[in-house]
């Protein structure tokens, strides 16, 4: 039987936590365990009283699975009991609250599963063709973008949730790595008056003194590299052997590409972006110049 490399010890679940990356690991784990056995998916699914597609959502991370469901599959694959310890364990933390379910009435389901992860990655990589993207926005700023699609009883909430989702920015010991393009067109685009433009240019220009922000500036009409020519966000687990994620939002939405070679593909744009954008020794002086047009 293949080893499952993962270290974890059952606990009883907390009110809040990261379900996402347990989840990632326990379908990892079960996934090796299934494919070192030689077990079929359906099989396995039949052992479950499932399908192939709900086996194939657990295998993905897409999907929680039941603590019954993990033990019925250990048992099947012939896990030993290093490998029925972990994944168990990793099972029940897949019970925990994300950091946002307190305000789950004013977030989206499509940005949820971005939303968990951003607070558990160790790394994101975001284009943004339109506005400042949410990790970057002033106080000011959020509350002008929000006003846009939201009604003003819902504002204030909205807001103190968009900053508290920054603090990963601040996280200790490992504050996250964040790298974004952004195209010069935001820098532009008025929300709330002359003040509110000239905090958020500000803003900007302190975060990009932090080591763990980048910023770059790209020169309008970029974003047609990018599918649907909206944003295009990336995100690196800490992890090793976790598949990167992909978030593309929209107007109406958002997708979440999961094949191996969409992933690349989105990576590769990034790249492409990075290198036409302005470098980001010059984001600070682009910024400068901007300031002076409000």
């Amino acid at each position: 039987m293949a080893s499952v490399t993962m270290t974890g010890a059952r606990q009883s679940t907390p009110a809040h936590g990261d379900p996402l990356v347990p989840r990632l690991l326990l379908a990892r784990g079960l996934r090796t365990l299934r494919e070192s056995a030689a077990v079929s998916r359906l099989d396995a699914a039949k052992a479950i009283d499932g399908s192939s597609s709900k086996l194939s959502r657990l295998e993905l991370g897409r999907s929680r699975c039941s603590t019954e469901d993990v033990e019925t599959l250990l048992t099947f694959y012939g896990a030993d009991d290093d490998e029925r310890t972990t994944l168990l364990a990793l099972a029940e933390q897949t019970r925990a609250h994300p950091w946002w379910y307190d305000d789950r009435s004013i977030v989206a389901s499509w940005v949820r599963p971005y939303l968990t992860a951003e607070q558990a990655a160790k790394l994101v990589r975001t284009f943004e063709p339109q506005f400042v993207p949410g990790l970057l926005q002033s106080e000011g700023y959020a509350r002008e973008v929000i006003r846009r699609d939201h009604p003003e009883s819902e504002v204030d909430r909205r807001v103190d949730f968009r900053m508290r989702r920054q603090r990963v920015l601040r996280r200790r010991p490992r504050p996250l790595n964040l790298w974004v393009v952004l195209d010069q067109r935001a820098l532009w685009r008025p929300m709330g008056g002359p003040a509110v433009m000239k905090e958020q240019i500000r803003h900007i220009m302190d975060l990009c003194q932090r080591p763990n922000v980048t910023v770059q500036i790209a020169p309008s009409g970029v974003c047609g590299r990018v599918e649907g020519d909206g944003p295009l966000t990336l995100v690196r687990f800490p992890q090793q052997g976790l598949q990167d994620m992909v978030y593309l939002e929209r107007a109406d939405g958002a997708s979440y590409p999961v094949r191996r070679d969409d992933i690349e593909r989105h990576w590769h744009v990034f790249n492409t972006l990075v290198t036409e954008a302005a470098p980001p020794e010059r984001t600070l002086r682009i910024l400068a110049r901007a300031l002076t047009t409000f």
